[in-house]
């Protein structure tokens, strides 16, 4: 159906390498890191707002859901890869989309849980981990110092928490 080694790069182990962090790691970290950030104000807004995890959850998921679909427009759309080399544009917003996913909901399942405290308590450690491992991610195919890494993506997550924090308290 889809042909990934259109416009491939040369056919050598580098090449492969270049091919997959283009069309996969790089779509798929972009929908990770905005899953797992884009997702934090509006989550920690209604937990704050609401104190109720069942309305927080539903909002999560909306906001998730939501994410992920523009993400997948956003990625499938930005380009067809014939310039780029970035692959098909169906196949690059899919991964976009399915990471954005899997980032936003990371952190709203904790919501399930019926006591906000106990689901706030979840939450955070699931996101200190979802930083983590975007951290390590890039860190191992972008070649970021891990210490930078770390302070950037937590320095990142920090001001969209506190985002949602502030605006849910007031």
């Amino acid at each position: 159906m889809f042909n990934l080694d259109s416009a491939a790069p040369e056919l050598t182990e580098h090449g492969h390498r270049k091919t997959f962090v283009l069309r996969i790691v790089q779509p798929g970290l972009a929908g990770l890191m905005d899953g797992s950030v884009s997702t934090l104000a509006p989550i920690f807004a209604t937990a704050f707002a609401t104190h109720s995890p069942s309305t927080t959850f539903l909002v999560g998921l909306a906001a998730a859901v939501g994410a992920a679909i523009s993400m997948a427009f956003s990625e499938g759309l930005s380009d067809d890869g014939t310039l780029t080399g970035r692959g098909h544009p169906i196949i690059r917003g899919l991964i976009t989309g399915l990471m954005t996913l899997i980032g936003g909901i990371g952190h709203t399942l904790p919501f399930l849980i019926p006591n906000l405290h106990i689901a706030l308590t979840v939450a955070y450690i699931v996101v200190g981990i979802e930083l983590i491992v975007i951290a390590i991610i890039r860190n191992r195919y972008f070649r970021t110092a891990i210490w930078m890494s770390i302070v950037q993506v937590v320095l990142g997550g920090i001001l969209v928490f506190a985002a949602g924090v502030l605006i849910g308290s007031s």
